[in-house]
């Protein structure tokens, strides 16, 4: 009878990978702000000021100027590798209808962090994928600051 109920958690477990109707998940802390860093730089919607004060956080040093809560959003991105073409590296970072394509050590930065986030991988012949739709990140540079491990939190949805 064990062995049935050995066969039942795998099947459920297995199950449990599929992105369909997956929940929304979150992050906080220093992947908050590592998944914020490789984005912010694309946002169409940031100012200068606040693109500079997120990558000055993202590059260790919290005792920045700026002051007020900064919000990354993002409405998609996907992201692909190549395990046949190893020189395939790209993503398309989608900010309502722009649509910003990034290629080589920019894709590979975002690929690897949505894997430090969480996001599942997904394969097809030859490739591999990572997708999150919705990402919404707060940054309070206040916050990290105190050095605490507050003041960086990711909500976003894994898959298409």
């Amino acid at each position: 009878m064990k062995s049935g109920r050995f066969f039942l958690t795998c099947a459920l477990v297995a199950g449990g990978a599929s992105n369909v109707g997956a929940a929304p998940a979150k992050v906080s802390g220093s992947t908050a702000l590592a998944l914020a860093g490789v984005i912010a730089p694309l946002s169409p919607d940031l100012s200068g000021a606040e693109k500079k004060a997120v990558a000055m956080l993202f590059a260790a040093n919290s005792d920045i100027p700026y002051k007020k809560t900064i919000v990354v959003t993002a409405d998609r991105i996907v992201c692909r590798t190549g395990n046949v073409d190893i020189t395939m590296r790209n993503c398309e970072v989608t900010f309502g209808k722009t649509v910003k394509t990034v290629n080589g050590s920019t894709a590979n930065e975002i690929f690897a962090t949505e894997v430090l986030a969480g996001i599942p991988a997904d394969g097809a012949a030859g490739s591999n994928f990572e997708s999150l739709t919705r990402l919404s990140c707060t940054i309070d540079p206040n916050a990290i600051r105190q050095k605490d491990g507050s003041g960086a939190d990711c909500t976003f949805q894994p898959g298409n």
